[in-house]
């Protein structure tokens, strides 16, 4: 039987998208599964959507952040207390940076390579409030990770032509798929089924789906 398979669409923007990439990473509820992650421009799905930024829409700006909250001690997530700078962060360098990454190698190493990436990146703005949008900031990660010569690759060419269609394809991918926000989670099963998913609230969905058991956390008696 096939092994379950999760693919989850991403920008570093979202505190809701960092907090689902947190636990299909970490979370042994997932280690069964293959989960392909794909960097996209939550902005620019949003525009395709007519959607509205949840930051913009009143009472809504303020719960989202109590609810980033809920879920991180729920789940036991590392997460700021105190909003990152800027949120919400021009985050298009910073996809087109993980487009160029997730690009640059084969399919499987480029997922490695990207997974590292978004380790930090997600790491440095939802944990350490750094304001990874900024270039300076975006280098200096990058040259940690990989060296300076490195990010310097990257970052040359997050900047072609190529790299900043591929993040237009990814978003467009995501939105094909269903996607009308972040974290946007396209599952299918053992027996091929697939289905989409939104929100880390509905992790207990998915879970169910997929036909995994759910963890200890706390979060996994909330989750739907």
């Amino acid at each position: 039987m096939a092994r379950p398979k999760i693919t989850l669409y991403v920008d570093t923007v979202s505190p809701f998208a960092y907090e689902a990439y947190y636990l299909l990473r970490h979370d042994e509820v997932f280690k069964g599964c293959d989960v392909t992650y794909v960097p996209i421009f939550l902005g620019g799905l949003m525009h395709k959507c007519g959607n509205t930024a949840p930051i913009k829409i009143k009472n809504k700006d303020l719960w989202i952040n109590t609810e980033r909250l809920r879920w991180a001690r729920a789940f036991n997530i590392p997460m700021t207390v105190p909003l990152p700078p800027d949120f919400p962060a021009p985050t298009l360098p910073v996809m087109r940076a993980l487009c160029a990454v997730a690009n640059s190698e084969t399919t499987t190493t480029s997922q490695a390579r990207l997974t590292e990436a978004l380790d930090t990146l997600f790491a440095q703005y939802w944990v350490h409030a750094e304001p990874t949008h900024q270039p300076a900031v975006l280098r200096e990660t990058l040259a940690g990770l990989w060296g300076a010569d490195a990010a310097e690759e990257v970052l040359q060419a997050s900047t072609t032509p190529e790299t900043k269609q591929a993040l237009l394809a990814n978003t467009d991918q995501a939105f094909a798929a269903g996607a009308f926000g972040l974290p946007w989670m396209v599952c299918t099963d053992a027996h091929g089924k697939t289905e989409g998913f939104w929100g880390v609230d509905h992790l207990g969905q998915v879970v169910q789906f997929l036909g995994l058991r759910r963890g200890s956390a706390a979060g996994w008696r909330a989750a739907l």
